[in-house]
C-alpha cells in the first residue's frame, strides 16, 4: 500500500509523462467551441498568471523550472523561456505590477520587472523563508487578491492529521513583501486553485478530500469563505456531511462550513477561475472554470476534465462540462492542471502529464 501511495503522489506533482498529447479531435466540448495545442514546450505545466505584455506565466516541477511564455496579438505562441530553475516545486506564481511571484514550498521569491528581462531574467529574491518545509501537500497555488495582498494555501502535511496548530490546512495571506502574515480559512486540507467573485470580491476556493475512504468517499469540494478564519472542516468533517472514523470522533458537522458544491470523490480539483471575459456566450461569464487533474487511487478513474460552474447567488445553478476527453478506456490522455482566460477572452488549459498548454477558443 505504501509503494502505491509514494507512486501515486509522486505523479500527481510531478507530472511524469506516461502519454502523448491527446490528439484535439479527441477532446470533446460544448457546441461552437474549439480547443487547439496552445504550447507543448512547457514540462509539468502547472498555475498561470498573466502578465500584462503578451506574457503567460507558468509553475511547473521540471528541474524546479518556472517558464514564460510570449505570444502575438493574434494569440499565438512566439517563444517559451526558462526564466529560473532549481527551485523546489514551483508550481505557483502570480503577477503584480511587473514583478513575478513564485512559491517554492518553504519560500515565496519575486523575480522583479521581469516581462523587461525575459532573455536574462533576475536572480529570484526571496520575500519569505517562514514556510513549512513539508512537502506533502507542500505546492502551492498563489494569487494576489482585491486586497492586494498574496494568499498562500498551507496544505495539510499528510493524507489524514490534525495539526491545525501548527498552522497547516490553512489559507493565509501576506503583504507583498511577505510581512503581516494572517489566517483567511482553516480546515482547508489542500486548496490548488481559489479566485475571487468579480461582484462581491469574495473568495471561493477548491479543496481535495482526502484518500484511504474508498472510491465514492469523500467528494472535492468548491467553498465560499464569508468571515475570517472560517473553518471548513478537515480533518474532522469532510464535504460538509461525513464525520471522519478516526478524528470526527465527538464532533459535529454542524460546526463547520459545508461546501458549496460536492464536486465528486477523487477528481482532483485544482485551478479554478471566475470567466471575465466576452469571447464565450453570455451564460459564462461570471462562471467558475475549473480543472479537474483526475484521480490517482480510484478503482474506476474520475475527473480528468474541465467543468462548468455557474452560480445563482451563492447557490450553484448547474455544473457541466466544458472540455472532456483527457481520459479514455481508463487511460490518462492528459491531466488539466489550472485554467487562465487570455484578453482576447480564450481560455487557456495546463496539462501537466504531457507539458502541454491548450487554448480553448468560441465562434458562433
Amino acid at each position: 500500500m505504501r509503494s502505491a501511495l509514494v507512486l501515486g503522489l509522486s505523479l500527481l506533482f510531478t507530472g511524469a509523462a506516461l502519454a502523448a498529447p491527446p490528439p484535439m479531435e479527441a477532446l470533446k466540448l460544448p457546441a461552437g467551441f474549439s480547443i487547439s495545442l496552445w504550447s507543448d514546450q512547457v514540462p509539468n505545466a502547472r498555475e498561470m498568471a498573466l502578465g500584462t505584455k503578451n506574457t503567460v506565466f507558468v509553475g511547473s516541477n521540471d528541474a524546479g523550472k518556472v517558464y514564460a511564455v510570449t505570444y502575438g496579438d493574434d494569440g499565438k505562441v512566439t517563444k517559451v523561456r526558462s526564466i529560473a530553475t532549481g527551485l523546489e516545486l514551483p508550481v505557483g506564481v502570480a503577477f503584480r505590477h511587473g514583478d513575478l511571484y513564485v512559491s517554492a514550498v518553504s519560500k515565496i521569491y519575486v523575480l522583479r520587472d521581469i516581462e523587461n528581462h525575459l532573455d536574462a531574467p533576475p536572480k529570484p529574491e526571496v520575500i519569505t523563508d517562514k514556510l513549512p518545509t513539508e512537502t506533502h501537500h507542500g505546492w502551492k497555488f498563489i494569487a494576489f487578491g482585491p486586497d492586494d495582498k498574496l494568499y498562500v494555501p498551507i496544505g495539510a502535511p499528510c493524507n489524514i492529521c490534525d495539526r491545525d496548530s501548527e498552522g497547516f490546512a490553512q489559507i493565509t495571506r501576506m503583504n507583498p513583501d511577505g510581512s503581516g502574515s494572517e489566517v483567511v480559512a482553516r480546515g482547508v486540507r489542500n486548496t490548488v486553485g481559489f479566485d475571487w467573485r468579480p461582484t462581491d470580491k469574495t473568495l471561493w476556493f477548491t479543496d481535495n478530500g482526502r484518500d484511504m475512504l474508498g472510491d465514492d468517499l469523500p467528494s472535492d469540494e468548491l467553498n465560499h469563505v464569508t468571515r475570517p478564519k472560517e473553518h471548513f472542516g478537515y480533518p474532522y468533517c469532510h464535504q460538509g456531511d461525513t464525520l471522519d472514523p478516526d478524528f470526527g470522533k465527538g464532533r459535529s458537522c454542524k460546526d463547520y462550513t459545508p461546501p458549496v458544491l460536492k464536486l465528486g470523490a477523487h477528481v482532483a480539483a485544482l485551478g479554478m477561475r471566475f470567466y471575465q471575459g466576452t469571447q464565450f456566450p453570455a451564460s459564462y461569464r461570471g462562471a467558475i472554470i475549473v480543472a479537474e487533474h483526475g484521480s490517482w487511487n480510484r478503482t474506476k478513474k474520475s475527473g480528468y476534465r474541465v467543468m462548468t460552474v455557474r452560480l445563482n447567488g451563492n447557490k450553484v445553478a448547474s455544473y457541466e462540462p466544458l472540455v472532456e476527453g483527457f481520459l479514455a478506456d481508463e487511460k490518462a490522455l492528459g491531466r488539466p492542471a489550472d485554467v487562465q482566460a487570455l484578453p482576447d477572452g480564450s481560455l487557456l488549459v495546463s496539462d501537466d502529464l504531457n507539458g502541454a498548454i491548450y487554448r480553448v477558443t468560441y465562434k458562433k
